[in-house]
């Protein structure tokens, strides 16, 4: 090919690669995003796509029990950061604090920190906006969360986060349900987002489109035996979680 004059033995490398790459892509179902990349640039191509699709995708494997960062949430510790803040009023000190009043239910008080901290150098901050959404989520009040999700959108990490769950919930529960699809819809992806498909599945079941449903659920059954150890464990909630809804679905003459 001539894509690879010049590489030498090289080649074979840089062919196996993008073969790799194009295959893992396909079971996922985003070839049609990767295609030129890898046919017509198959080094940067590849490299790219390991980065963003392959290693970023582990690091996105969290419990699913708490969304908030690894902050001490205890009485004692709350009362140190509190310390920490009224004697050094500094960012990182009132995100810290916020951070605990989040992880620790004082969600109220969380808001009020993370807007006070929404200005000048750090108006823009990615983290205090993403733990904004959880935390306006948390408090039901989603006319907050479109905004500022609005901002977080064209961010390439974005897509495959917690908030853009959110987002998509946030306009479901305004009354916003084609959009919210199109945003569920957006978070499909094969052998992937476990989290957001489940999550999808419920959105279809509320509006009564359990044949759909049931489709997703199975799908994510399906998949699940083709995982890598590590994915299986991190989704074992989604999975278990999925099957609880299934049972709730008329009898369907497919099976899992």
């Amino acid at each position: 090919m001539s894509i690879f004059y010049g590489l030498g033995s090289y080649s074979y490398v840089v062919i196996g690669l993008a073969l790799f790459c194009g295959i893992h892509s396909y079971r996922r179902g985003t070839l049609g995003r990767w295609i030129l990349w890898l046919l017509f640039l198959p080094v940067i191509g590849s490299l790219y796509y390991l980065f963003s699709e392959v290693v970023n995708a582990k690091r996105s494997f969290v419990k699913p029990t708490n969304y908030a960062p690894k902050v001490v949430a205890s009485g004692a510790n709350i009362r140190k950061l509190e310390e920490e803040l009224r004697f050094t009023d500094t960012f990182a000190n009132r995100i810290k604090l916020a951070d605990a009043y989040l992880a620790g239910g004082q969600t109220e008080k969380a808001v009020g920190l993370y807007k006070a901290s929404l200005t000048g150098a750090f108006n823009e901050n990615e983290h205090v906006m993403q733990q904004l959404i959880v935390a306006y989520s948390t408090l039901e009040q989603y006319e907050q969360v479109v905004p500022l999700a609005k901002r977080l959108y064209k961010l390439p990490q974005f897509a495959r986060s917690r908030s853009h769950l959110l987002y998509a919930q946030a306009l479901e529960n305004l009354g916003q349900t084609d959009q919210a699809e199109t945003e569920f819809k957006a978070m499909k992806g094969r052998y992937s987002y476990f989290e957001q498909r489940y999550e999808y599945g419920l959105f279809l079941m509320r509006q009564e489109r359990e044949e759909e449903a049931w489709e997703i659920f199975t799908d994510m059954l399906n998949e699940e035996p083709h995982l890598s150890p590590i994915e299986r464990k991190s989704n074992r909630i989604w999975f278990s979680k999925t099957k609880e809804e299934l049972r709730k679905i008329s009898p369907s003459p497919k099976t899992v």
